[in-house]
């Protein structure tokens, strides 16, 4: 006991002092669409846990003082390799976002392959993609056939996400020791889904449709993409571990998302940042529960099915993404009858400050038990206001970087294992820090305001690992 009381005071006393020494960074959100990765993502605010999220104190052991990632200043010339620490520390892949653009710069490109063992496309595999970012109007329809029943759908693109996926494919090819998965993102998102797909006749200037017009095109458009990507006869079939079903659907202040989260953003809008037309038809969580409910219909049993959400650390958003969870168990059964979920996705888009290390302890061990399995799917951190990306400055935050991002994992690390915890994957929003979607803004959020810089990945603008970097490619358990 004395050994673990000594123990906790000096990671109690580390993490103080990391992050109090930190400031408090803007609001966040998500980038635009295109090349740059987009995400809906604002980081938590740092609220503290509300009554029923007191959180237990993090069991500690004698290695944390031990956790702090190596600088770059005093490392060999030998770079580790990334996804062999992970692997060896956590037992689980470690990914990275990259867009279209991303995969031509060969430097990147080298980087995915020698670190990563798993990719997110940033935005190559949502809705607008699939319709080649034809968000004003319908790029054409033709007919399907579901359940017996022809109806009508728009015409989908595959060539923006298949370009991505066949340089993923021939690598793995001619790699098959040292191959990279793919995780599906997004098929349900209120943001990135053009505002026609709502509409009678698919033209956004007529009504909205009907429920039972939306849980047609909502089958078919998961039917359609999971046998396109995962089907037996496709190409890609045995190239993906999971995918996101649905995507931010709980409001930040608990409860869902609705049609009216942002009062000044117009349902019209071709596509949304904050507002939901999956709830304005809906006006319940029927449309979350069905896309569970299809995924789990037409995708390959072994294929993982997440919920992924931001500020998942917030208490009240917390408490009512459990709801969602506990209800999505609850309603588990076989394929074309119940849900199926396999984890849930924090995505982990914080700040130098907020949320601590106990709400976010507290957070991993709440979604553990309800769903088992945890990931952090979008993981960066928001650079502090006073960072103005002077070499001076880069240095001091470099080091703050790489000390909040050992806090972060040590409680990843911590919780890994315990009984009816498992951290099954870690996914960075990006590669090198220049690409990020934190350097630019939109509206459903972003990093950049005007003259804010930020830093908040593992690789440099010059392609070289930082000293966070160390934090997870330095073995240590």
């Amino acid at each position: 006991m004395r050994k673990k009381a000594i123990a906790f005071l000096l990671v109690s006393i580390m993490a103080v002092s990391v992050l109090a020494g930190c400031g408090k960074s803007g609001d966040a959100g998500a980038p635009s669409a295109g090349e740059n990765t987009e995400e809906s993502t604002g980081e938590s605010s740092g609220t503290s846990l509300s009554e029923e999220g007191t959180a237990d104190e993090p069991v500690q052991d004698s290695t944390a003082s031990d956790a702090d990632g190596e600088s770059g200043e005093n490392i060999s010339e030998e770079v580790p390799i990334l996804k062999d620490a992970v692997m060896n520390t956590m037992g689980c892949r470690v990914g990275c976002a990259a867009t279209a653009a991303e995969l031509e710069d060969e430097k990147v490109w080298e980087i995915i392959t020698t670190h990563f063992n798993a990719i997110t496309f940033g935005n190559e595999l949502k809705p607008d993609a699939m319709v080649g970012y034809s968000c004003t109007f319908c790029p054409g329809t033709e007919e399907a056939e579901l359940n017996g029943e022809t109806i009508i759908v728009p015409k989908l693109d595959y060539s923006l996400a298949e370009r991505m996926l066949d340089k993923v494919y021939d690598w793995n090819q001619a790699n098959p020791d040292n191959q990279i998965k793919v995780r599906g993102h997004v098929l349900v998102w209120h943001a990135q889904t053009p505002e026609w797909f709502f509409h009678v006749d698919y033209d956004k200037n007529k009504d909205y449709v009907d429920k039972e017009t939306m849980n047609k095109r909502l089958e078919w458009y998961i039917r359609t993409m999971l046998t396109h990507f995962t089907g037996e006869d496709s190409k890609y079939k045995d190239m993906f571990y999971g995918w996101d079903v649905v995507n931010e659907a709980v409001s930040d202040g608990g409860g869902y998302r609705t049609d009216s989260e942002n009062p000044n953003e117009s349902l019209s809008e071709d596509r949304h940042g904050s507002n939901s037309s999956w709830w304005h038809i809906y006006q319940s969580n029927e449309y979350i529960i069905n896309a569970f409910i299809y995924a789990n219909k037409y995708a390959p049993a072994d294929l993982e099915l997440y919920y992924n959400d931001y500020n998942e650390c917030e208490p009240q958003k917390m408490n009512s993404i459990i709801e969602l969870l506990t209800e999505l168990k609850e309603r588990e059964g076989e394929p074309g009858v119940g849900t199926r979920i396999s984890a849930m996705g924090m995505q982990g888009h914080y700040n130098m400050s907020t949320p601590t290390m106990d709400s976010v302890d507290f957070a991993v061990k709440r979604y553990a038990k309800v769903v088992g399995n945890v990931q952090i799917t979008e993981f960066d951190l928001k650079a502090r206001d006073t960072y103005d990306g002077s070499e001076e400055a880069k240095k001091e935050e470099y080091e703050k970087q790489k000390d909040r991002y050992n806090v972060l994992y040590y409680v990843l690390k911590n919780r890994n294992g315990q009984a009816g915890i498992s951290v099954t994957g870690i996914t960075f929003w990006g590669t090198v820090d220049h690409y990020s979607w934190l350097q630019s803004h939109s509206n459903v959020g972003g990093g950049n305001t005007g003259s804010l810089k930020q830093c908040p990945l593992l690789f440099d603008e010059n392609y070289e690992p930082k000293p966070a970097f160390y934090v997870f490619a330095t073995e240590n358990k």
